[in-house]
């Protein structure tokens, strides 16, 4: 692959460069295997993203390094003509600011050109930003604890959920832990499932002290999964479902079956739930998109 070429996507020119500029030293993944990775897992991602206020977390030097790397909530001014924008509230200092949306493969190309490596939109669609479209925990291992105890919390919340008739999707953090979605696509507000959220991580807290945690504190966290119930916030974005991870592989954020977690809480291998973008590609072939649901599925919150 040369290292600079002019592409058309879609009817859209763009300029992609320093192709084999190596992002991933560890694995020697690069630029180039970034935008392809992105631009095949497109018709399964951007559902997920379409409508939605996107923070970019950019890595222009490569994973490695740090320093150089940076959150970018108000989309690039150089942005090309055609990429989407909402005026969405970012914060008391910040007030409205236009944050990239992206709803198409020209838009996705695009951003991984940037070297925007990490995608974090918001659990609202931007035209309804109070509204968030699921209830979402994230449920963070303190080590020595690892995913495989996340699995088990995760496995708890499935079976509480489902008591009420409730159903849950999961998917990995593409990073040490587990993603636990909840669909609503109803007429609910953040005032609502936030300090259910809340409630729920206390109430897993108070069954089981020893093995769970609901401060955000990180010296309480040490050998216990912290469920995260924060991100349950108009102002909070969390890692989309298909995103690269900056780790020292090409990890993704991968949905998985509710099997695939018994069988790591049951063995205590984690390990089969380490997915990377050749990998995740093939899952979609073989199993289509499973987190499909997620943006379709109408369901109420319980009564705590």
């Amino acid at each position: 692959m040369a290292s600079d070429r002019q592409v058309e996507v879609d009817g859209r020119e763009l300029k992609l460069t320093n192709l084999d500029k190596v992002l991933y030293p560890k694995a020697g993944f690069t630029k180039g295997e970034v935008v392809d990775y992105y631009a095949k897992v497109a018709p399964a991602m951007i559902p997920h993203l379409t409508g939605r206020a996107v923070t970019l977390r950019r890595f222009p030097e490569g994973v490695d390094d740090l320093d150089a790397a940076f959150f970018e909530k108000r989309c690039p001014k150089h942005r090309p003509k055609w990429v989407k924008t909402a005026r969405v509230e970012a914060g008391p200092h910040a007030g409205k600011i236009d944050f990239c949306v992206c709803d198409g493969l020209p838009t996705l190309v695009w951003m991984a050109q940037l070297a925007a490596i990490e995608l974090h939109p918001s659990l609202s669609l931007a035209r309804a930003p109070k509204r968030p479209t699921v209830l979402a925990f994230d449920l963070d291992p303190g080590p020595p604890a690892d995913i495989v105890d996340c699995c088990r919390v995760g496995l708890r919340l499935r079976d509480m959920f489902g008591h009420f008739g409730v159903e849950c999707f999961p998917k990995t953090s593409g990073s040490k832990g587990l993603q636990v979605y909840i669909p609503l696509n109803s007429k609910v507000s953040y005032e609502t499932t936030k300090p259910f959220a809340k409630a729920i991580a206390q109430l897993l807290e108070k069954q089981t002290p020893d093995e769970v945690v609901s401060k955000m504190k990180k010296v309480e966290r040490e050998g216990k999964v912290f469920v995260d119930w924060s991100q349950n916030h108009q102002r909070k974005t969390t890692i989309a479902v298909y995103s690269l991870r900056a780790r020292e592989r090409p990890t993704v954020s991968t949905p998985v079956t509710w099997d695939e977690v018994e069988r790591a809480a049951e063995s205590g291998d984690g390990g089969p739930l380490t997915f990377e973008a050749s990998e995740v590609l093939d899952r979609i072939e073989h199993m289509g998109d499973l987190f499909r649901p997620v943006l379709e599925l109408e369901q109420k919150l319980p009564e705590l």
